[in-house]
Order: C-alpha cells, then sequence, then structure tokens
C-alpha cells in the first residue's frame, strides 16, 4: 500500500493555506521542502512578491502567483541548492494552487517557493516564461486556503522586477508552516 503523501500547513497573519505534497513524484525538491519545514528553517519567513495582470505589463508571458520564502538575497537559513526536477520528469503541471520551487538557473532553487492563481503552463518544461525552457519544479498542491492565496496576491505592491512583478509593500508574514 502506497504511503499518503505529506500535508504542510502554512499559517500566515492572513489566514492558513493547507498543502499536499508529491513525494513520490518530486522526490528532490519535496525532501529539500520538508528539511526546511521540519528543521523550522522557515523562522521569519513572508510572502513578498505578487504577480498579477497589473503590475507585469511589458513581460511577453503573462503569469498569476504570489511567492514566499526567507528572500531572494543571503539568509543563514538557507541550503545549498537542489538539482531541478523539470514537470518533464515528474509528470506535474503548474495548474491552479500548484506548489512550486522559484530559481533563476537550473540547479539554483533554495528556499524560496510560489503558489499558482489559475492555471500556468508557461511555468511548465517547454515554457516561455524562463528563457532557458526547463520552467520550474512543480510538488505541491494547495488543497484549502486559496482564498488566502487570493488575498495576499491582491497586497498593494510597488517597485520589484521590471517584468516580473512586484514586491509586496508589506510583506504578509508568516507565522509558521508546520507538516500535518
Amino acid at each position: 500500500m502506497e504511503e499518503p503523501n505529506p500535508s504542510v500547513m502554512i499559517q500566515t497573519e492572513l489566514g492558513s493555506i493547507e498543502l499536499e505534497l508529491f513525494l513520490s513524484q518530486a522526490p528532490i525538491t519535496v525532501g529539500n521542502f520538508l528539511r526546511y519545514v521540519n528543521e523550522k528553517r522557515y523562522q521569519g519567513a513572508t510572502f513578498y512578491r505578487t504577480v498579477r495582470p497589473d503590475n507585469q505589463a511589458h513581460s511577453p508571458v503573462k503569469i498569476e502567483v504570489i511567492q514566499g520564502g526567507l528572500g531572494m538575497g543571503e539568509h543563514p537559513a538557507k541550503l545549498p541548492p537542489i538539482p531541478h526536477e523539470t514537470t518533464a520528469q515528474t509528470g506535474l503541471r503548474h495548474l491552479d494552487g500548484t506548489l512550486s520551487m522559484a530559481r533563476l538557473e537550473p540547479g539554483s532553487a533554495q528556499s524560496e517557493f510560489f503558489i499558482c492563481i489559475g492555471d500556468q503552463p508557461e511555468l511548465d518544461f517547454g515554457g516561455g516564461r524562463n528563457p532557458d525552457g526547463q520552467g520550474f519544479a512543480a510538488f505541491g498542491q494547495v488543497v484549502r486556503g486559496m482564498e488566502v492565496v487570493q488575498q495576499i496576491q491582491q497586497q498593494p505592491a510597488a517597485g520589484g522586477m521590471p517584468l516580473e512583478g512586484q514586491w509586496i509593500v508589506e510583506p504578509v508574514k508568516i507565522i509558521s508552516i508546520e507538516l500535518i
């Protein structure tokens, strides 16, 4: 009998988001995320970036996501980068509520993750959002709390990366991330 997928609860200051993690399809990525969770490395983490239609006007490939974690810079709680598990390898897709790893280049993912709002095929292997065509490493799914994800996405935002969304003006605090 197959073991059930692990579940994680993200408690934010705006509410809870429950996630199912796909361990058998994406073992490296799920293992990395669970190590951050189990070792309490996400202490002080936030949702700090929102990408929505109104803040990526010049991007040729539109997406909708919220991004969270320890931040894009250096952080003492970050672990070494992990190998990239493409959606071509895992069979997973970036659908509404998909949990995935943020990265700059293949093999650079560490602590940063994002959640899709709506189906985002341009984030899959072969999609056009990243010039290298490798896509992003999907590894879980929201099972409860998409209304919280949507509320985070609508937070006031400014500045940020010219083609890729904006920083949330007052990042949404992640109170805890725990295995349930």
